[in-house]
């Protein structure tokens, strides 16, 4: 008994010796650290809670990198964002566009808020996000589709609204993909942290998850509405114009000009060439207001020949580069008519506000210019309630939310609104052209344009003949218009008649008094009676 407990004492000393010898040979493991060794031993590893601020998948490289990729493209956004916005009042070399420029900062201005969005909730992934991203992505890829494939529309938007469009679109798939891999290093690092994929969420991440998803249901519809929008566009731009276009300005946009009658005129008794009647609409494009009636006198045999034109942005006519005065479309005008060889002479009959125009266009022509009808026009006095600042700004907004179409999608739903009413009928005031052009107009009344007009009224020939109609209604209704008719009387010294039809609206030919006034007196200026 006695041997076999000493045996046992030695083997328990022998085996404390080996676990003291273990002991240290594991200390000198640890010590001698290489690149295997782990970080967090895993003797001393615990899994963390759920809510710890650790667990975030901003630990992935990936994720982090593409959070910078996502703001460094914010940047990039803003700065075209800004670019365009500028180019709206001031068209910067080389990024004209032919079309109302709306499109291009709309989308723009859609990218620049995805990516804020995305940003914003970059570590709180949803599949709802996922969802409405795809979406948006779709919608804007028709969206490219749609611009690059009808010819109308990618002139007119130019290399600006098909870089526009491409970039947001590009975002929205790389949002969609960026949305896929933050939701992957979030699971990867909760497995590895917690121990398991977390599928509860605080309430905190329950209202960012709510608000996220209102944000990107509103993107979504707008991006639907966009593609509306533009089939809408699309199918107005297969309406063909009655005459043809020219590239003015050094071809930076065309303007649409047609003539009626034999291009050799008609001659009087003496064999005299009788003048051509020249159309200037007034607030809306002429073929909606002045040309219906001056088709009618033609037709009647009153008059020979006529010509009107679409003043940049109006009807079939592009928009100009801003800023765009009065007499820079009158310099239009007359290209538009040497290319088209029209040399007049010519009957200048205008309505409204286009009678700025067509007497800018009368002094900058006075020996082709033989005659002046002015209806119911629109005195240089009344340039700065044109240019009033509330007004520009409001031309401004309805500028920026003319690419929804609201009011022209629900015309063509539930109104039959057709292509001809969104062209140039009544509902054209809808367009983005149309509402650009009338805010470059807003621009330079107050400057540009009242200089030309004051300068055209002290070059205009004295003897030019001159006629005036004015509405009763305003008149009756406004003692300045009454005054202001008064003075346009005198821009020549060759009055021959002024006519104030009683009863008549500011279209006087929608009257019929207002129409037989109207006939006699052009049928007298064109035939000099």
């Amino acid at each position: 008994m006695g041997s076999l407990w000493r045996r046992n004492d030695g083997s328990e000393r022998e085996g404390e010796e080996q676990g003291r010898d273990g002991d240290d040979r594991a200390r000198e493991q640890h010590q001698e650290a290489d690149e295997r060794t782990r970080l967090l031993p895993r003797q001393n590893q615990g899994y963390l809670s759920p809510d710890d601020p650790a667990v975030s998948p901003y630990n992935l490289w990936s994720v982090r990198a593409l959070r910078a990729l996502s703001s460094f493209c914010l940047a990039i956004s803003f700065v075209w964002w800004t670019f365009l916005l500028v180019s709206i009042f001031v068209s910067p070399p080389m990024m004209h566009s032919r079309g109302s420029g709306f499109f291009s900062f709309a989308y723009t201005s859609l990218t620049v808020g995805y990516l804020i969005i995305a940003l914003l909730f970059f570590s709180i992934p949803s599949k709802a996000m996922t969802i409405s991203g795809i979406v948006v992505a779709v919608f804007l890829f028709v969206d490219m589709c749609i611009i690059l494939g009808v010819p109308q529309l990618r002139v007119e938007e130019g290399w600006v609204g098909i870089a526009s469009v491409v970039w947001a679109t590009l975002i929205s798939i790389f949002n969609v993909l960026q949305n896929r891999v933050v939701a992957w290093g979030k699971r990867e690092e909760e497995e590895r942290l917690t121990g398991r994929e977390e599928t509860r969420r605080s309430l905190r991440e329950w209202i960012a998850v709510l608000v996220e998803t209102i944000f990107m249901v509103v993107i979504a519809i707008v991006s639907i509405l966009f593609t509306a929008t533009l089939i809408i566009r699309a199918r107005d731009a297969s309406l063909p114009a009655p005459g043809q276009k020219y590239l003015v300005n050094g071809e930076k946009y065309q303007v649409h000009l047609a003539c009626v009658g034999s291009i050799n005129g008609t001659t009087d008794s003496s064999g005299k060439k009788l003048p051509t009647v020249l159309l200037e609409g007034g607030e809306s494009p002429v073929e909606h207001s002045l040309q219906p009636f001056i088709d009618g006198a033609y037709k009647q045999g009153l008059i020979g020949r006529y010509c009107y034109w679409d003043r940049p942005g109006h009807a079939w006519s592009d928009n100009a580069p801003s800023p765009h005065s009065a007499g820079m479309a009158a310099d239009a005008l007359s290209e538009a008519l040497a290319l088209a060889g029209e040399e007049g002479p010519w009957v200048l009959v205008s309505s409204g506000i286009g009678s700025i125009y067509s007497r800018i266009f009368s002094a900058r022509h006075l020996l082709e210019t033989e005659g002046i009808m002015l209806i119911d026009a629109m005195h240089e006095d009344y340039l700065g309630q044109v240019g009033n600042p509330g007004r520009g700004f409001l031309l401004w907004l309805r500028g920026i939310l003319s690419p929804l179409g609201l009011d022209r999608i629900f015309g063509a739903i539930f109104k039959g609104r057709t292509r001809e009413d969104r062209v140039y009928g009544r509902s054209a005031y809808q367009t983005g052209k149309l509402l650009k052009a009338k805010l470059q107009e807003n621009l330079v009344a107050g400057s540009m344009t009242t200089s030309e007009v004051q300068t055209a009224r002290h070059v205009q020939m004295p003897d030019t003949p001159l006629v005036v109609v004015s509405s009763g209604i305003e008149v009756h209704r406004s003692d300045k218009w009454a005054k202001t008719q008064e003075d346009l009387t005198k821009i020549t010294k060759n009055l021959k008649d002024w006519d104030i039809v009683k009863g008549a609206p500011h279209e006087v030919w929608t009257t019929t008094e207002g129409r037989q006034v109207l006939e006699k007196r052009l049928k007298e200026l064109v035939k000099g009676e």
